[in-house]
């Protein structure tokens, strides 16, 4: 069945994403050895990460939704070191924090690449992230953009994937999602139904033996790639 909807991933997909969460974690803990100084006292960047990683199994939303994941745990450490109004404390940090994990640097190929995709396709992003499309500026090439946090799922749970397809009025099977990832974005757009690409940027020549047993519909390294291949069809 010839593909009428394009869907992308965004992290590591259209931008690198360690450099941008690096950042987005020093803004933040700047903020907080000004405004919180008894936190950064007793935490570091490397303590906090690894507190944030125990509270993961305390909740089953933070599975998916990562921004409460990050407010919880800044409301647990401003209260426990004695600031006053924790949580619109927190509320004020994950703003730094937001402001920096939008700062994205794009792959040199997505403006372009969108550009040539919207020409022909309904496009659109499922996210597990909680990147502001309009904030990078990348919005307007997207009829829908599903965020994990927001949808009440994450990948490679199905039900964000065809939620994305019932958005843009068309199939699953009608459908080619694109991602970085080969557990949640092949497999898991493959078992929802949707055809899949392997955005490999690296690219590495294959999978790991844990992941071998994947099929991988189709792989590109960038989005030029991908326009060519869809050309054809």
């Amino acid at each position: 069945m010839t593909i009428k909807a394009v869907l992308l991933d965004l992290d590591d997909t259209l931008w690198p994403v360690a450099p941008v969460i690096r950042h987005a974690e020093q803004s933040l803990y700047d903020w907080m050895c000004l405004h919180t100084p008894a936190v950064c006292a007793a935490h570091s960047i490397d303590s906090l990460r690894q507190r944030r990683n125990q509270l993961v199994s305390t909740d089953a939303r933070f599975s998916y939704n990562l921004w409460a994941l990050r407010h919880t745990l800044l409301t647990q450490v401003f209260r426990e070191h004695g600031e006053p109004e924790a949580e619109a404390r927190a509320d004020a940090a994950m703003q730094v924090f937001a402001h920096a994990r939008n700062q994205v640097q794009l792959f040199p190929d997505v403006q372009p690449g969108l550009h040539s995709l919207g020409q022909r396709f309904r496009l659109g992003t499922v996210s597990n992230g909680f990147a502001d499309l309009n904030s990078i500026g990348l919005a307007q090439h997207f009829q829908v953009s599903l965020a994990a946090h927001r949808f009440g799922c994450a990948k490679p749970d199905p039900r964000i994937f065809h939620a994305a397809c019932d958005a843009l009025g068309v199939l699953p099977e009608q459908t080619l999602y694109v991602g970085d990832d080969v557990q949640l974005d092949v497999l898991g757009a493959q078992q929802a139904g949707l055809r899949s690409a392997w955005m490999n940027r690296q690219p590495i020549s294959g999978l790991p033996a844990e992941l071998a047993h994947i099929r991988i519909d189709l792989q590109v390294s960038n989005l030029h790639e991908l326009v060519q291949i869809l050309e054809k069809q």
